[in-house]
């Protein structure tokens, strides 16, 4: 046994065993919240419950969301009488009900005892809703043109109000928002002409006559929605709900119907991939627990480009000087001293940093210099992606520099030394010798700096994330891209969604769902940076010969 432990043998399989439980657990974890997130997709049963609540008896239609195990002392505390109870604990069910706007609760919570009967709702039916979220019922006919028509009748109403929602969509993100950019433009450009003094009369007519035909092309384009709006002012879903009233939906409201009890399993599947799709390419919702999610993915996946495009020539740069041409004396050491310790500093602070320097300094200066003809509404002395970028770029690049640095110590001196004994000069060594021998730990930096920046929340709270962001930062006016627009992100959504919600219970699946996204942006740009250092790391491997 003495010689076991002296063989070190028992500490290889201890860092084995460490290893496989971190793996697990990490897995594990996947899993949970994998399969949390994307089960809220799958098209649940649909029960209908006879109740009895207080001596009244009531149907309830809706999912079975939850089930746990109450303890009856709990129960009695709680003011329950618990007398006919015979059990420790009693299974206590929540039940999601949904058709909020008709005076209904979204969720309803009923012991096992005061549930009389439970079955399948048969041909129940879950209406997606524009607003007010689901809602459960029994469809009854459509309205079309103020008539009603058979239910056959709703997949060609279904994709009329999907036209109309598209068509509707489409004038005011382009046609209304081309004339409000256009409007913007002539109001800068006479403000700069005020303040410079050069405003002439002729201008003047000039502008005016320019924005008043805008103004009536915005008139134009106004009575085209309204046109639009009209066509389905008079068709609607009726449906009976669990009361036994008929609720007239407006077909604006209906984006889908489905009914879950009469799926097929291949039809089930292609009703979850369908939700999956729309989760994914469409824009958020009711306070961001309905819809999609696409905005905060743009915006993540932009955001940390962005700054991957920014702290990786500067980390390289630093860690070059520090190890090439920076002499190993009391400066350096303290520079490397306080680049070690600005990576252990929170990030919060490199928020409250970014917010002082780059918004209110650099972003308050670019404002006065450049754009003072739209103060006192700010352009780039707002919070925005630009100084976002920056500030984790500031916050990332203590990786960068001591990863690039390691990988420099590690080329042998004898690489640069026979390149310069072959009349190369320093400079032309490090470009073809040294950076692509060093390219694979600058991808390694570049790695952990996504790692760390593709989930952090806490500084771009300050610097530039909203919860809700109308635009993209991408439109078809000069620049194009729009950097000093704020953006919404993956992880502020998780956290939005998660304690910043009216309505937690139909939130929470969410979170799950936004959460497993998240780590998978984050590990699909690892293995996008891993596959590239692999290559470079092949590519260069004849220079370590």
């Amino acid at each position: 046994m003495i010689k076991w432990f002296k063989s070190g043998s028992p500490w290889i399989w201890l860092t084995a065993g460490a290893v496989s439980l971190s793996l697990v657990a990490v897995l594990g974890l996947l899993l949970l919240i994998g399969y949390k997130g994307l089960s809220y997709f799958w098209p649940a049963p649909v029960y209908q419950f006879d109740v009895n609540l207080n001596g009244k008896h009531q149907v309830v239609i809706g999912e079975l969301y939850q089930r746990t195990m109450v303890p009856v002392d709990q129960l009695a505390d709680a003011g329950v009488d618990v007398s006919q109870f015979t059990q420790d604990s009693v299974p206590r069910y929540l039940i999601k009900t949904g058709n909020r706007g008709q005076g209904a609760l979204d969720f309803l919570t009923v012991l096992s005892t005061q549930i009389v009967d439970q079955k399948i709702a048969n041909n129940i039916a879950v209406v997606d809703r524009e607003s007010n979220g689901k809602f459960y019922g029994y469809p009854l006919h459509v309205i079309e043109a103020g008539e009603p028509q058979p239910l056959s009748q709703l997949p060609d109403a279904l994709a009329q109000a999907d036209k109309v929602r598209s068509e509707l969509r489409s004038l005011q993100s382009n046609e209304i928002a081309n004339i409000n950019w256009h409007l913007e433009r002539l109001r800068i450009e006479k403000r700069r002409l005020e303040l410079s003094g050069k405003l002439t009369v002729a201008d003047g007519l000039r502008i005016d006559r320019e924005q008043a035909n805008y103004n009536t092309i915005y008139k134009n384009i106004e009575n085209r929605l309204f046109t639009l709006q009209r066509q389905l002012d008079n068709d609607a879903l009726v449906l009976r709900d669990q009361n036994g009233t008929d609720v007239t939906i407006p077909m604006m409201q209906v984006l889908d119907m489905w009914r879950p009890n009469n799926l097929s399993w291949f039809e089930k599947v292609q009703h979850w991939g369908y939700q999956v799709y729309k989760f994914l390419t469409d824009a958020p919702r009711e306070a961001n627990t309905e819809g999609g999610v696409f905005p905060a993915i743009f915006g993540t996946v932009f955001m940390v480009l962005l700054m991957s495009v920014m702290v990786t020539p500067l980390g390289v740069l630093a860690a070059v000087y520090l190890h090439e041409y920076a002499s190993n004396n009391r400066l350096t050491k303290l520079i490397r001293i306080a680049v070690i310790n600005l990576a252990g500093v929170p990030s919060i602070v490199y928020g409250v940093f970014g917010l002082g320097f780059f918004v209110y300094m650099v972003g308050g200066t670019i404002d006065d210099v450049f754009f003072s003809a739209q103060l006192p509404t700010p352009t780039f002395g707002t919070p925005g992606i630009l100084w976002s970028a920056l500030t984790l770029a500031i916050m990332t690049l203590p990786v960068v520099i001591v990863s690039t640095e390691e990988g420099l110590a590690r080329i042998p001196s004898s690489v640069r030394n026979g390149s310069l004994a072959l009349g190369a000069t320093q400079a032309e060594t490090l470009w073809r010798i040294v950076l692509p021998m060093a390219s694979p730990a600058i991808m390694t930096g570049l790695i952990l700096a996504v790692a760390r920046a593709a989930g952090e929340v806490a500084p771009l709270m300050l610097v530039g994330v909203v919860k809700m962001a109308p635009t993209l930062p991408l439109d078809m006016h000069f620049p194009y891209v729009h950097l000093d627009r704020k953006f919404m992100h993956l992880g502020y959504h998780v956290y939005d969604v998660a304690f910043q919600s009216p309505n937690v219970e139909a939130a929470r699946p969410l979170v799950y769902a936004t959460s497993f996204l998240l780590v998978t942006v984050i590990i699909s740009l690892n293995l996008t940076a891993i596959a590239i250092r692999n290559h470079l790391r092949e590519k260069f491997r004849a220079l370590e010969q």
